[in-house]
Formats: C-alpha cells, structure tokens, sequence
C-alpha cells in the first residue's frame, strides 16, 4: 500500500467510529479550539517560514496575504472552530417519514458522507475551518493543501489531531497530506477505495484539473468572477460603497468582485464618484471605450480577458451597458455562478435581475462580500459551490451529510 492508501485505510476506520460518536465530536471541537489558541505562537512561527519561502518564490501581495497567518487571524479560526461545535448536530435527523399501504415504516435520515478528501491552496485557515466542519459532519477528513502554507498546515494538523486523541476520538479522523507533489495530488483524486467525496478549493486551474482528474465524486466549489451592476436608479453613494467593500475589503477572496456593470444613464456622474472611491486603494480599472471616454486615459483599456478571469488583486474591469439586459447578457457569458449584485431603488429591476442572474447568491443593494458560511449563519464554511448537484452556495454542515432509508417492518414480503 502507499502512504496516502494507509492513511485513507485509517480514515475509513476512524469514520466508522464517528457514525455513533454523538457529543464526543463537540469535545473535540471544544478541545480543537483551546488548542489552537494555545499554540497560536508555534502556529505563527511556521507560518513565518511560509511567508519568507512565498516572498522568495514571487508570490503576490494578495498571495501573501491569503497564506498569512496572524494571533488575530489564528483566534477567528478557534472562534470558528468553537461556533461549529455549538451547532446542533446535523446527523440522525429525520428529513421525512411515511408508513405504506402494506405497514412499512419508512424513514428518511440525515448520515455522515464518510471519508471526505479536500484539495486547497495557500490558506491555512481552511485546514482547521474543514476539519471542524467533517468532524462534526460525522465524517474523517483527508487534507491536501498546496506546497506554499506547507509549514503552517503541519503545525495546525498536529495541534488538531493531538487535541483530537487527547478527547477520545481517533487521531487518523483528521489527516493531512504531507507530499506536495503533484502526484499526490493525483492519487488524492483516485482514491476510490476510500474517499467518498473531493472537494477542491482554490483557483481555476485547481478546480479544473480536479474536475477533469478526478475518479472520486467531486462537488466542485467557485471560482469568483463576481461583478455588481449599477442600475440607472442607484443611489451612486450606496453603489461606491458597496463597490469599495467589495473589491478592496479583501481581494484575495472569491467572493470579491472583478467587474462592474453601469447603465449608460448614470455613468457620467457614477463613475467619478466610484474611482475617486477605488483610488483610496489604489485599484487600477481596466475599462471600455466609454468608461474612458468618461474617467480618461488612467483608465486601461480593457480585453475580453478581462472581463473573464479573477484578478485577485486591486484591479477591477468596468464596463458601460445600454440597460439591465445588456448586464444579464454580460453576466450570462461571464460570471462563474457564484455571487452577483445589483445597486438599484427600482423594484422591478431588482426582481429582473434576481430572477434572470443564475448564480449562487444574488444580492440587491449590498455587497458580494457577504457569500461566506459564517456571515449566513451556517457555521464555517468548506467552500462555495457553484454546481447545481447536491449543493448550492455556502456549504455548512448540512451540505456535507448524505441520507439513507430506515425501513421497520413485521414480516412483510414482496
């Protein structure tokens, strides 16, 4: 056997016991939680070597800034840890029940997926945030993170598991993939006797080489191309705002927006007002032949790459449209499905744009920044996913159980 069929072997062992570990799981979230805190310095100093090996690889600021690690940081992972650990368990619940015409009782229950295999990049936080959420899922967890936060994932994953044990759980219920060889990665994605599902979290060309790799069942979360639309009857305060928070609050993220769409009536007197905003960030505009006509020359023109990809950084695309169907053509050719908003005081406009955006969150009147597990109630997040298939949006606890069917009978025969 290889290492990763030993430790997926483990895995599946380790979730047999979490099927009927009922609160023991919260005691080792609790105790998680303590222990991050309490080593939140060694985290730290791991952390550090990441940082210095990103800076000397080239990595960019928003890179930098994803991998980075501080006390404060590390307290909101523990924080997030201890939220998911206050939330009630989301296995053993009955979806819905009926007896049949011959006496059979049929029940529908909520089960754990079993063992779950998550694929990211440089974010150190996703190690702790998709522990917690598959352990308290009822299900072993098997992380793969990328080679840039290498140092900080060891660190955590041993924090957790000695907390784990140190509980009453098995070690192997959390488990980290130390080879950040693309082979590895490889064999993570075929891992079919043992993984029940991969979930991937990271860029485009992550997901995409799971999704084309993979043989294990994957639910694939989004790449953020998220734009706002600035309708002709928005309040151009409100739009600059939200289009300030939503770009440069953090850029590095996937719910932080890339293009913003603004009617030909309100353009004029919009557009000055949401630069003179985006320049106390410095954010570079890439925009079309009528934005710069309007802001000039600073304004770089933009391509058709621009209005496709995730900058991850302060630049932003902008682009005039003639109406709110031009927007919805736009956003039917370039958004990924993730997050969308209109800036609007027209009611029917709103309606438009909600019913005609097929994404997985659509907003009006406030800031994309808001698509995130723990700001919709629901805990932690293992990513957002932007298929249709099984999950949609922030995927919390309940987006990471399976069902079966419970069947009592008294000697019926078919």
């Amino acid at each position: 056997m290889t290492q990763l069929e030993i430790m997926g072997a483990q895995a599946k062992n380790a979730a047999r016991f979490l099927m009927n570990a009922g609160s023991k799981k919260d005691e080792a979230l609790l105790a998680i939680a303590k222990a991050l805190r309490d080593n939140a310095q060694k985290i730290i100093e791991a952390n550090k070597i990441d940082l210095e090996n990103g800076k000397a690889a080239g990595l960019t600021e928003s890179l930098l800034d994803r991998l980075s690690l501080d006390e404060s940081r590390i307290l909101g992972m523990a924080d997030g840890v201890t939220q998911v650990a206050a939330m009630p368990d989301p296995i053993g619940k009955v979806l819905e029940g009926r007896t049949l015409k011959n006496g059979l009782q049929i029940e529908k229950i909520t089960v754990p997926m079993g063992v779950i295999g998550i694929i990211y990049e440089a974010r150190p936080n996703v190690t702790s945030d998709a522990a917690a959420l598959c352990l308290k899922a009822g299900s072993a967890v098997i992380l793969r993170g990328g080679k840039e936060a290498i140092n900080s994932n060891k660190a955590i994953a041993e924090i957790m598991c000695d907390a784990i044990e140190a509980a009453g759980l098995p070690r192997a219920c959390v488990g980290l993939v130390t080879d950040t060889t693309r082979q590895s990665a490889t064999e993570l994605m075929q891992l079919t006797d043992y993984l029940d599902v991969l979930i991937p979290r990271g860029g485009a060309g992550l997901i995409k080489s799971v999704v084309a790799n993979a043989k294990v069942p994957v639910i694939e979360t989004g790449v953020g191309n998220c734009h706002v639309y600035v309708d002709e009857s928005a309040d151009i305060k409100m739009a600059a705002d939200i289009i300030f928070n939503a770009k440069t609050q953090r850029p590095s993220v996937c719910n932080a927006i890339e293009t913003i769409l603004v009617h030909k009536n309100i353009a004029e007197k919009a557009l000055p007002v949401i630069k003179a905003e985006l320049d106390r960030k410095n954010v570079e505009l890439r925009g079309c032949e009528r934005t710069r006509e309007i802001l000039g020359d600073c304004v770089v023109p933009a391509t058709e790459n621009d209005y496709a990809i995730e900058f991850l950084d302060y630049i932003l695309a902008v682009k005039v449209v003639d109406s709110i169907d031009e927007a919805l053509d736009h956003l039917a050719k370039y958004s990924t499905g993730h997050s969308e908003s209109i800036i609007t005081s027209d009611y029917a406009a709103a309606n438009k744009f909600t019913a005609g955006v097929d994404s997985a969150a659509v907003y009006v009147n406030a800031s994309t920044r808001f698509t995130d597990g723990g700001e919709f109630g629901l805990g932690a997040e293992i990513g957002i996913s932007t298929q249709k298939l099984h999950a949609r949006g922030p995927m919390g606890l309940n987006e990471l159980t399976s069902m079966k069917f419970i069947i009592r009978g008294n000697g019926q025969v078919r």
